[in-house]
């Protein structure tokens, strides 16, 4: 109701998050991400490698062959296109098999919870599916808890800043509207227009794409037609896909914010209310719903009265807030 809302944002008792509660979430939330990073770096690492060590054998064989294609030398190509879309990436004398050492195995656990799935990487041990399947079906449900507590944080935080600079205005509205503005503004240019910046230096993309990458990963479509840390003639820091991971938990739970705001605004009736606070000569005069939810918070103001437009309660009638919770 307003009234629990506006408490809320006064930060009465019992009505903020609590914030103990939170880090412990998170930390939990953590500690299961990287128990399941390590699961999948034991299972897959030495299957990995073993494939890396018979893609080596194939492509030096098709090499030593190249000249003239025949039908085993074909088998031999099929093998190792085979093994570079499964990510045994090979250049020179080198193999690149970072996608299951910590680093990736942990990205690929934030996009397992995080119901991404882009595709580029699945595991080929049955023992590492078998974990997958526990591994998601416990993680997803983690994931919406945390995505559900940080947007309810970044909300409350939004409430908080509303209210303050509606009492050192002594106007709500504006407030309310400049607090929502600005948590807006901030998390598009935070989770959505510098991203692509960082996208560009590291992986090549072009702005547009490094934008196109950000929502599609941020919405969880996750098409798989982009994907950090895929270009084998870079060279990746350490910190660039945690930071990533990091990236797409708090960005997620912000757009999560947005969406949440768009279909409260889509779902919200379409008949307009008016409020009418009883004077003590019984006279009514009608106000509209959001002056009447301004007021409220006053310490002598009447309690209103709400009714569709074009009603007028009768005096006699004991007066009651009829507006619709949101």
């Amino acid at each position: 109701s307003y009234k629990a809302r506006d408490a809320s944002e006064r930060g009465v008792p019992g009505c903020a998050v609590p914030v103990p509660s939170t880090l412990l979430l998170l930390l939990t939330y953590l500690t299961y991400l990287v128990l399941g990073t390590c699961v999948f770096w034991l299972l897959e690492s030495p299957a990995a490698h073993d494939s890396s060590k018979r893609f080596q054998r194939d492509k030096w064989a098709l090499l030593r062959n190249f000249t003239c294609l025949d039908g085993p030398a074909l088998d031999s190509l099929i093998r190792v296109r085979g093994a570079y879309k499964n990510g045994d990436i090979v250049l020179g004398n080198t193999t690149s098999m970072g996608r299951w050492e910590f680093v990736g195995s942990f990205f690929f656990s934030v996009s397992t919870i995080t119901t991404i799935g882009y595709g580029n990487l699945s595991p080929r041990t049955m023992a590492a599916r078998l974990f997958c399947i526990f591994f998601a079906l416990v993680g997803i449900p983690l994931n919406l808890m945390v995505l559900n507590r940080l947007g309810h944080c970044l909300q409350q935080g939004v409430h908080r800043c509303a209210h303050r600079l509606g009492g050192a205005w002594k106007d709500p509205a504006k407030a309310r509207w400049l607090a929502g503005s600005s948590a807006l503004l901030s998390g598009l240019l935070l989770f959505l227009l510098l991203p692509p910046l960082l996208f560009n230096h590291m992986e090549g993309w072009t702005y547009v794409e490094g934008f196109y990458f950000s929502f599609i990963t941020l919405s969880t479509v996750g098409f798989g037609d982009y994907v950090i840390g895929m270009n084998p003639s870079r060279n990746y820091p350490l910190w660039y896909q945690n930071t990533v991971s990091l990236w797409i938990l708090f960005g997620m739970a912000w757009l999560a914010l947005i969406i949440k705001l768009i279909l409260s605004i889509l779902e919200a009736p379409r008949e307009s209310y008016s409020c009418y606070p009883q004077s003590s000569k019984g006279n009514f005069k009608p106000r509209s719903w959001r002056q009447a939810l301004d007021e409220e918070a006053g310490p002598h103001s009447p309690q209103p009265s709400c009714s569709p437009e074009g009603q007028h309660p009768e005096p006699s009638t004991q007066v009651s807030c009829c507006g619709k919770d949101s």
